[in-house]
């Protein structure tokens, strides 16, 4: 199947982009795995290809169309949604938009293109307190994840911070517990873990970082035993990348159902057939580019 897979690629002039949390034998088969900015970044790059496939969720593919809407790009598995970009509704917050006309809106990238067509600057966990301390206004509408902006708030303290309700259901499953059982298990391991968990996880952890900023901080650490807290697809490439090391999840392994969905049968049908296509309006493309390109000003 990955030889067919890889034959379809060629014959179609396609490219294919991975989520770090996506299935192993998914990003052995990638031409790129990165995050949700890498992941934006490489999709604006993209020049020979005329097919992206985006094998992640739906923002991830609604944002490589927004940034290549010249291009045909395809979600390998269609029904790939993600519940915390979804917690973020185009009414409501066009609504808490309205009620506070001074401030700015900063989304994170995990929210629909139709929000992202009524905000200011997105953000990603990598780059969110960047684009909040330079973003010109005093006060933010940060959207929709409430431990990211929790993050932020602790980073850039002389912004006023209106905070959306909303939150990652798979990084809220870690608890204070897992870190305090990791710590007995293996009292000398490094504990890592994403800025989407909730606050009291994050203040005990060693580092808060990206799934970018952990895949960088895996190869640096002078630690040869690392826990993780964030989805359990990350492990495969921190382990392709560091194989002196190891690593274990934070607690019991998390993973995210969504991010899961995307099998090899999967995206070879979606190949054959250019299925499960992108389409956004015009309107909608060129708002949202302008929010996407202020991100990725802040890089």
């Amino acid at each position: 199947m990955i030889e067919q897979i890889l034959k379809l690629k060629k014959e179609k002039g396609a490219v294919i982009l991975a989520h770090n949390y996506q299935r192993a034998e998914i990003q052995d088969i990638a031409d790129f795995v990165a995050d949700s900015l890498e992941l934006s970044i490489r999709a604006s790059k993209v020049k020979d290809a005329k097919i992206i496939v985006l094998c992640g969720v739906r923002f991830m593919a609604e944002t490589a169309k927004i940034l290549n809407p010249e291009k045909k790009v395809l979600l390998a598995a269609g029904d790939a949604g993600c519940p915390l970009a979804e917690m973020a509704e185009y009414p409501a917050v066009l609504e808490l938009k309205e009620k506070n006309p001074s401030a700015m809106v900063v989304s994170y990238v995990n929210t629909t293109a139709m929000v992202k067509s009524i905000t200011d600057a997105c953000c990603t966990s990598a780059n969110a307190h960047i684009v909040v301390k330079n973003i010109p206004s005093d006060k933010v509408i940060f959207l929709p994840d409430k431990n990211l902006g929790y993050f932020v708030q602790k980073r850039v303290p002389e912004k006023q911070i209106i905070m959306w309700d909303g939150y990652c259901f798979v990084h809220r499953q870690f608890t204070l517990k897992d870190i305090e059982e990791s710590k007995r298990i293996h009292p000398d391991a490094e504990i890592i873990v994403h800025p989407e968990c909730n606050p009291e996880v994050q203040e005990a952890a060693d580092f808060i970082l990206s799934t970018s900023g952990m895949l960088k901080r895996a190869k640096e650490s002078p630690k040869k035993t690392i826990i993780i807290g964030t989805e359990e697809g990350i492990i495969h490439r921190m382990k392709k990348e560091n194989p002196e090391k190891q690593f274990y999840c934070l607690g019991a392994a998390k993973m995210c159902p969504n991010m899961k969905k995307t099998t090899l049968e999967k995206l070879k049908a979606t190949l054959e057939k250019e299925s499960n296509e992108i389409i956004l309006s015009a309107e909608i493309l060129q708002k949202a580019k302008k929010s996407l390109e202020e991100m990725i000003k802040y890089t």
